[in-house]
């Protein structure tokens, strides 16, 4: 048996600032790794990884197992009633889209509906909805700055395990452990990622609004285009504000914004300022004009592609219906996403796909089993993706060496 060698200091990554021996960006040690300063849970640090450069064999278990129970960081208020919350609301959303997807549903006629289609649609619809995903890899991936972005790999591979964790898990969990794997498996501070997964969802909204608000003259009348007009004019205020504050004071607001949080542990000495720095990069796509552009015509193209893969499932029930019926089942889809739900958003998924339908007439019994196939197209391929993602992760640990991660310092 070949003894273990003791990691040297050339072992130990640098931090952002290129500094190796001081706040090590993170640890390996027998194949396990856990980044450092971003494994919280309602204010609680995971693993502070100043202390662990040493000899993994005097890791205890506990020290070297990522999941254990972390402390708590002094002067953080618990979290127990905003999760409660949360909980309340995410049951109460589900039931009201139960409801609406189960209410007025004639049981023969939706079993009727399921003998009767055809099935090789299906199979069509999968073509839009992987170059749906593709899109939305490059998407994520533009929306680093150039000369930062991760390999389309790593970026590939944490949103698969992002979106298997998002169908299994609620709150949209997979969002933490997309940026997670992606810490793991590029250079990128785990800040600066978090930066730019928050951008997606502003994007998506974006484009969900405006593809909407594009097709309304092919689209039929709903109820609900006046709210959506109202959101859209808000959230759009909101952006060239946000933009035009960044792009004139730099990361001075952020500083402003975050200056509170010295008094926390946490952020104690150049933390904070280095947390402000990443979130700055991370921010990149709403800085940058060009990469606001690149990002925005991906997030297009998907939810494109999103509504030709609806489309699809419509001709597998023969419900006769034109694209814009696609658009429509995407854009309700989107929107109702945006609501706490369940894991893979059973409940919400279907009613806001009957909302949707019923906008062209089709009745209850018709438009569930469509919704439910429509479910099963953009959540078996996850959940099948996820989990060999997840295993080939497991076979093949990140290796990052000292010269893999260079790169420029934050300014």
């Amino acid at each position: 048996m070949v003894p273990a060698r003791a990691p040297t200091s050339s072992d130990a990554r640098p931090t952002v600032s290129g500094c190796a021996n001081k706040a090590p960006h993170a640890s390996r040690a027998d194949g396990w790794f856990t980044p450092a300063h971003i494994l919280y849970r309602d204010g609680v640090l995971a693993e502070d990884q100043e202390a662990q450069i040493g000899d993994p064999a005097d890791v205890s278990s506990e020290r070297r197992n990522p999941w254990r129970r972390p402390r708590r960081l002094p002067g953080w208020p618990r979290a127990r009633g905003s999760r409660r919350l949360l909980t309340v609301v995410t049951v109460v959303v589900t039931l009201a889209f139960t409801y609406i997807a189960l209410s007025d549903i004639n049981l023969s006629l939706a079993w009727r509906a399921l003998r009767t289609s055809d099935y090789w649609w299906l199979i069509a619809a999968l073509i839009p909805f992987g170059l749906g995903t593709v899109s939305r890899a490059l998407r994520w991936r533009s929306l680093f700055a150039r000369g930062r972005r991760p390999p389309a790999g790593a970026v590939t591979d944490a949103m698969m395990v992002g979106y298997l964790y998002n169908n299994i898990l609620p709150a949209r969990a997979g969002e933490a452990a997309r940026v997670v794997v992606l810490t793991q498996r590029s250079t990128i501070a785990p800040v600066e990622i978090v930066g730019t997964v928050v951008l997606e969802r502003l994007y998506d909204v974006i484009a969900i609004l405006v593809i909407f608000f594009a097709a309304e003259p092919w689209l039929p009348h709903v109820s609900w285009f006046g709210a959506a007009a109202l959101a859209a004019l808000v959230l759009a205020v909101l952006i060239i504000a946000a933009a035009a504050v960044l792009a004139i004071f730099g990361d001075r607001p952020l500083r402003l914004l975050m200056r509170p949080l010295r008094r926390l542990s946490l952020f104690s000495g150049d933390r904070l300022d280095r947390t402000i720095a990443e979130l700055t990069h991370g921010l990149s796509g709403l800085r940058h004009p060009r990469l606001a552009l690149e990002a925005f015509a991906w997030t297009i193209a998907a939810w494109l592609f999103t509504a030709l893969c609806a489309y699809f499932v419509t001709l597998a029930f023969h419900l006769h219906l034109p694209f814009a019926a696609g658009v429509l089942v995407s854009v309700a889809i989107g929107l109702g996403n945006i609501l706490p739900s369940p894991p893979a958003a059973v409940g919400v998924f279907e009613g806001a796909t009957l909302i949707a339908l019923r906008a062209y007439g089709i009745s209850p019994s018709s438009a569930l089993p469509y919704a439910v196939l429509l479910h099963l197209v953009n959540f078996v391929p996850f959940l099948i993706a996820g989990a060999i993602t997840l295993y080939y992760n497991s076979r093949h640990p990140p290796r990052i060496t000292p010269t893999e991660v260079e790169r420029p310092a934050l300014t």
